[in-house]
């Protein structure tokens, strides 16, 4: 439907009299033959004259020649506020020539333009610098993209230098683009990274966090991060995962190899789609190793890893500032990935309540990754899975036999006491020894003599 939009804006834009295509990475997936995520035109028409056209837009970058036209039933009042997402719209910008970054990310003038070669040499890279006619299915290549895309090529615009100068976060994105196309940075242009790598502290954190989450999630995680660490982006994104290189393992546990190896072997079996804590939270479950490292008598050892590792999971949520939401679900990860070792002998209600942890499923999909990273067995996964089928959902979250109602009814007086008796109660619930509130009662008077 989004692209049947796009078709119909570029037809409407030349009955006025413009020039306009599709343009930058919809072309490039569609000559993929993959779906585009969203579809964009570039057109001769100013700002102006495309929100003369289109009366009801969103302005998000006039000034920069860019308007979102929505689909029609995600139209509403024209202006910045409350704009659709890009997956209900269509960007139209303006041909332009960029004049000065100053900021190391938006152009200080842009130059409105007649001609669509002069707009994609301002662009990143080749393979999204293509222009198409889906009206005579025509590709404008004026930058060498289409030959990039079949010899699997990522490559800048003209000068690497320049365009990464330009717009820093373009060197997250040229190692995020060759990961997910499993595609080789061509040479000068992986050098101008290498050269210009510290640059990326400039960058806002939440544009390098939305840029390594996409790494993350989408599949190709592991081929990221090692280009992320060839291209000396690594040290300086996330200085506490390089760290891990060669960090050494015990060999019983770990036959994969340092923290760093066995880190990257993990974001391999994550799943696909995954969702971006559990990737996050995979990729710093062992964030505490490195600090934690010593030599003891019968083998390697990282005691206190986790607790180790939540705080500096919790430094690094800060620096890219996640949510609190995200940052609770990152570090509940990390917190818990070691307790999976012990299911099997836990209290019945212990499990209980492990396995009504909020968000389970992916403490459950990180354990299963990190157990085929190293030792391979699935014992536990199986065990928990077993449990999870055996035990129906209002046995693991029953609903509570007493509350502090009942309690104060019993004659017993609000407090610190309170916490411990009710925990009591449900741990005797949940491992089946209480079923009715007023055994419940009956237990409490026991137990808790006021």
């Amino acid at each position: 439907m989004l692209k049947d939009f796009a078709i119909s804006i570029i037809r409407t834009l030349r009955q006025h009299g413009f020039q306009a295509y599709l343009v930058g990475g919809c072309v490039r997936d569609l000559l993929l033959k993959r779906e585009p995520a969203d579809y964009d035109i570039a057109t001769s028409a100013t700002p102006a004259q495309v929100m003369e056209i289109f009366p009801e837009t969103y302005a998000v970058g006039a000034q920069f020649g860019v308007v979102l036209v929505p689909l029609p039933e995600e139209q509403h009042t024209r202006g910045d506020e409350n704009a659709p997402p890009k997956s209900q719209a269509v960007e139209v910008a303006t041909f332009r020539s960029d004049l000065g970054y100053s900021d190391g990310r938006r152009p200080d003038e842009v130059r409105f333009s007649q001609y669509p070669r002069e707009d994609v040499a301002r662009r990143d890279f080749t393979i999204n610098g293509m222009l198409l006619d889906p009206l005579t299915n025509e590709v404008l290549d004026f930058v060498g993209g289409r030959n990039d895309l079949e010899t699997g090529i990522i490559r800048t615009i003209g000068d690497p230098g320049r365009r990464f100068a330009e717009d820093k976060l373009r060197m997250l994105r040229a190692v995020r683009f060759a990961a997910r196309f499993e595609y080789e940075i061509e040479g000068e242009t992986l050098t101008a990274i290498q050269h210009r790598a510290h640059e990326i502290q400039v960058v806002s954190r939440e544009r390098v966090r939305d840029e390594l989450t996409k790494m993350l999630i989408e599949g190709h995680a592991r081929c990221a991060f090692l280009l992320l660490d060839e291209s000396g982006l690594l040290q300086e994104v996330l200085p506490e995962i390089s760290r891990m290189k060669g960090v050494e393992q015990p060999p019983e546990f770990h036959p994969e190899g340092d923290v760093f190896v066995h880190t990257l072997l993990l974001l391999d079996h994550l799943p696909n789609p995954c969702p971006p804590t559990l990737a996050w939270g995979a990729l710093l479950h062992d964030v505490g190793k490195p600090a934690t490292f010593r030599v003891a008598p019968d083998r390697i050892r990282f005691d206190n890893h986790v607790d180790v590792g939540v705080k500096i999971a919790e430094e690094i949520c800060q620096r890219l500032r996640f949510s609190n939401d995200d940052t609770k679900q990152i570090l509940a990860l990390v917190d818990n990935h070691m307790r999976f070792g012990h299911v099997s002998r836990m209290k019945e209600s212990t499990l209980k309540k492990f396995l009504r942890m909020p968000k389970f499923n992916e403490h459950l999909a990180l354990h299963r990754a990190d157990s085929l990273a190293s030792h391979g067995h699935l014992s536990t996964y199986e065990f928990i899975q077993k449990k999870l089928a055996e035990i129906p959902p209002e046995k693991i979250r029953p609903l509570a036999l007493v509350t502090g109602d009942d309690l104060i009814a019993a004659g017993y007086a609000p407090g610190p006491r309170f916490r411990e008796i009710l925990e009591a109660v449900e741990d005797a619930q949940l491992e089946g020894r209480l079923l009715s509130h007023e055994i419940a009662l009956d237990f409490v008077r026991r137990e808790f003599p006021l």
